[in-house]
């Protein structure tokens, strides 16, 4: 294993607003890697990326810079006073702000859920900007089953007495999701999940981001992003599903497939939305996938 450096960075939104990055930032990254920018999901954080992007940044054969994001409203990122800037065209402006800012372009974009559609949306505003994107449990049709569930627990998470209960609380709510984890793995998922604050536990996000969801029912499909997906056609595409996904439906990565010539397919068993990315197996896969984008940048 290489040498790397976690370091926490701060860097203003184009609206001033503290956006906090995590760059894993190896000793002598290789030559031509590209870097890679890990965007999590909807409620998530850069704490998400830890296992993975440590695995990435030591890697012996192409160890490689990793710049994880925590949007606004999230993780050690200012929380915004506008929720309605809680939106992807929004979250979209600061993706680009700090990629700029870091000279992190073209990158590997490897997002999860919302990231992955943020991921989408850069390739079509930017497709200099993308070296390779892995979409993890996404693709450009949501299915509203899952989408309603999410909505059901975002901003309204019970309040945990301490990390024990909370890791009672996510086994309840998630255990059809993820039927395999153990204890230990729910006690370290609920370290991800809250943060203390004044001495009670609270969600590592703005509970405001809750209205960002107000506007999706069942009877009301999101609109596809089929043209988003379709700029990606330029470079390669990684798409990993939980093999208990509501989220991205089997159909939907065959679709997928038919689309973009050369689609690299992951599915993980026994995990539902979104796939920890945290097994030995899917590391290697992710991290052989980015060796191939090096690859074709040299080529």
């Amino acid at each position: 294993m290489q040498p790397f450096q976690a370091i926490d960075r701060y860097l203003p939104a184009a609206d001033g607003l503290r956006l906090h990055v995590r760059c894993y930032e190896p000793a002598q990254p290789a030559s031509g890697a590209h870097p890679a920018v890990c965007l999590p999901g909807l409620a998530r954080t850069t704490e998400d990326f830890d296992t993975l992007a440590s695995a990435l940044a030591s890697d012996d054969d192409a160890p490689r810079q990793i710049i994880a994001l925590d949007y606004r409203g999230r993780g050690l990122s200012a929380y915004d006073t506008n929720p309605a800037n809680y939106s992807p065209a929004v979250e979209l402006g600061d993706v680009l702000t700090v990629l700029t800012a870091l000279e992190a372009m073209p990158a590997v974009v490897v997002g999860t859920s919302r990231g992955g559609i943020l991921a989408m949306l850069l390739g079509a505003v930017r497709p200099d900007a993308v070296a390779g994107v892995v979409l993890n449990d996404i693709g450009p049709v949501i299915e509203a089953a899952g989408l309603m569930r999410i909505k059901g627990y975002v901003g309204k998470l019970p309040q945990p007495m301490d990390y024990e209960e909370a890791a009672e609380i996510l086994r309840r709510l998630f255990t059809g999701q993820f039927p395999d984890l153990t204890p230990v793995q729910w006690a370290e998922a609920a370290r991800r999940t809250f943060k203390l604050d004044n001495g009670r536990l609270v969600p590592t996000y703005d509970p405001k981001l809750a209205l960002a969801l107000d506007s999706y029912e069942i009877d009301q499909p999101l609109p596809t992003l089929w043209k988003e997906f379709e700029t990606l056609a330029g470079v390669p595409v990684m798409v990993i599903r939980g093999a208990l996904s509501d989220i991205l439906s089997v159909p939907t990565v065959a679709e997928m497939q038919a689309r973009h010539a050369g689609l690299e397919v992951l599915e993980v068993p026994n995990q539902g939305h979104a796939p920890l990315l945290a097994e030995t197996l899917t590391i290697a896969r992710i991290a052989d996938f980015m060796a191939r984008c090096d690859a074709r940048g040299r080529s």
